[in-house]
């Protein structure tokens, strides 16, 4: 009839209570010290008790990663400074824009993109195609950032790099079962130290050798390329690939405490830092990749594999200002903090990616910890086999899956929800109130994807295929509103009403924290988390459910019938 209630039980703050007040048990997993996080569902506002600023600072921390400086040095290599940079600041407003609305309805409605995402155009279970694409983008993260904390253990420490993935893999697993509570800590604590070793030495340098600015902006790249549009592009692709971050901001976002008159400024602040505001530090650690690997090869003469290792690029910059075994030692120190900022993001928002595929799919909930150990172990192998070697062409590859899925949510937000008013502006995310598939998104996704990909690989010709992540966000631009045209919006709402009588906001607009007894577990869930049950109580009374014991309901037995055909 219903799954297990001990799969479902959870004992963080106190037992369950009847009725719609008192202590919250949340449901997440059978783990009894509080190492689940809400994944699969909407946070509770009562479990939102982090201010704007502390959420945005979490949210930012994660974007402490070096592969941005390793991009920005590839693509420096290969394209020269001038379409290097190009493609860059092309990549970061692509980005900001199309992460904005995302954000916003992270942090109002307190869900997360794969919630999100099923009320934009692509259904209950469709959803699933893009949390595929999401925790692809989680692992190969993963991995390029532990490969580079593994290339300063080697370079400080004389440790392989065998030993150095397994080292940075398996140091992460014990930070990341307990989520945003001690998440929230760590950023907080590293965030001041990481900013001062980032970007103080190369203040210094810069003053030290002003001459090293003007080398930077007129190299020219290995192959002596003048500036063209073409070669913009292509360094954008490279940099498109973390369109997908902001998927990882949101797992954060979600946790920002309810907007009011007296904090709106503040939150709207931290929306906007935590969330699109991102790439802005993102491209700029871009550009001092490309500056910083222009200076190891054109003015102290090493070699272009070494100027694209984050590692050596810190210690080159370190070795103008102090001596070599302290400029070791700081980069290194500096490489592991960023390893682990980043890592412990990837881990924990790939585990929440995982979830919701394993849920959704097998009607089953092993816990978020077991996806933790998997995301990990695929990114370790990934890292053994030398997936670094070949990053420059794995995210270009990516960014146009990536591109595809979040340009197309966009899309629905701003102009299905409120230009043409053809999908729902709430976002929807219960089993039951939504249709399994919805064309809208799908439709959208298979398009602009497989086009852009086929397009990268060059079977529209050489001459376009620099251009894939562009015609990636342009044909889902088109492609999402006018599916929701062709269809009339039919495939978005199953059901008009979720059977509660009691309101879904308040006067400001937020949701609720009225709370309601699940009939399946006891617990006593807030009400935008709760559906009516389809069966009625022994008494003939209206029953609730909770969406995560909606999720796991193998019968579908308390599934509300779908409202009648629309002539």
């Amino acid at each position: 009839m219903t799954p297990p209630v001990d799969m479902l039980h959870q004992t963080r703050d106190s037992e369950p209570t009847d009725g719609r007040s008192g202590p919250v048990s949340a449901v997440e997993g059978a783990s009894p010290v509080g190492t689940e996080d809400f994944s699969l569902r909407f946070a509770p506002r009562h479990y939102r008790r982090w201010t704007p600023a502390a959420v945005a600072a979490s949210a930012l921390g994660g974007i402490a990663y070096l592969a941005d400086f390793s991009i920005g040095a590839t693509i420096g290599v290969e394209h020269g400074t001038v379409n290097a940079v190009g493609g860059v600041l092309i990549a970061a407003v692509l980005i900001f824009v199309s992460s904005f609305p995302l954000a916003y309805y992270a942090a109002r409605y307190n869900v997360d993109l794969d919630l999100i995402t099923r009320g934009s155009g692509f259904g209950y279970k469709g959803s699933i195609i893009t949390n595929l694409i999401f925790v692809s983008f989680t692992f190969i993260l993963f991995a390029t950032e532990g490969a580079i904390m593994a290339q300063g253990l080697k370079a400080g420490l004389g440790v392989p790099l065998w030993a150095g993935y397994a080292v940075s893999s398996l140091m992460i697993i014990p930070l990341v079962v307990y989520g945003m509570k001690l998440l929230s800590k760590l950023h907080s604590w590293t965030n001041p130290l990481w900013l001062v070793m980032m970007f103080v030495p190369l203040v210094v340098l810069i003053i030290q050798e002003p001459g090293s600015v003007g080398t930077f902006l007129e190299y020219s790249g290995e192959e002596d390329k003048g500036v063209s549009f073409a070669a913009m592009m292509l360094a954008a692709g490279v940099c498109l690939s973390l369109t997908a971050q902001i998927a990882e901001n949101i797992d954060y976002l979600r946790f920002m405490p309810p907007r009011t008159a007296q904090n709106r400024r503040a939150w709207w602040t931290a929306v906007v830092c935590g969330g699109p505001g991102w790439v802005v530090l993102g491209a700029t650690k871009q550009i001092i990749g490309i500056f910083l690997a222009v200076y190891m090869i054109s003015v102290l003469g090493q070699g272009t594999d070494l100027a694209v290792e984050p590692v050596n690029q810190f210690m080159s910059e370190y070795r103008q200002m102090m001596p070599g075994w302290l400029a070791t030692t700081l980069a290194v120190i500096l490489v592991v903090i960023s390893q682990i900022k980043i890592n412990t993001t990837n881990a924990y928002c790939g585990s929440l990616a995982w979830t919701n595929i394993y849920s959704r799919t097998f009607k089953r909930y092993p816990g978020r910890v077991w996806f933790v150990v998997l995301n990990v172990g695929i990114s370790l192998a990934l890292m053994e086999f030398n997936m670094f070697s070949v990053l420059s062409f794995v995210l270009s590859f990516y960014s146009n899956l990536a591109i595809a899925w979040i340009f197309t949510v966009a899309a629905d937000i701003v102009i299905n929800k409120y230009l043409l008013g053809l999908s729902p502006k709430v976002p929807e995310f219960r089993r039951g109130m939504l249709y399994d598939w919805n064309p809208v998104g799908i439709s959208s996704v298979i398009l602009s994807g497989g086009i852009s990909v086929a397009m990268f690989f060059g079977v529209f010709g050489d001459g376009v295929a620099a251009f894939s992540p562009l015609f990636a966000a342009v044909i889902a631009v088109v492609v999402t509103p006018l599916a929701a045209v062709v269809t009339g919006g039919r495939y978005y709402l199953r059901r008009s009403d979720d059977g509660i009588d009691l309101p879904m906001f308040d006067a400001d607009g937020n949701p609720v924290d009225d709370r309601l007894t699940c009939a399946i577990t006891g617990e006593s869930c807030e009400r935008p988390d709760m559906v009516a049950s389809a069966l009625p109580g022994p008494d003939g009374e209206r029953q609730y459910v909770s969406s995560l014991a909606l999720t796991l309901d193998v019968s579908g037995e308390h599934v509300l019938p779908a409202d009648p055909p629309r002539r």
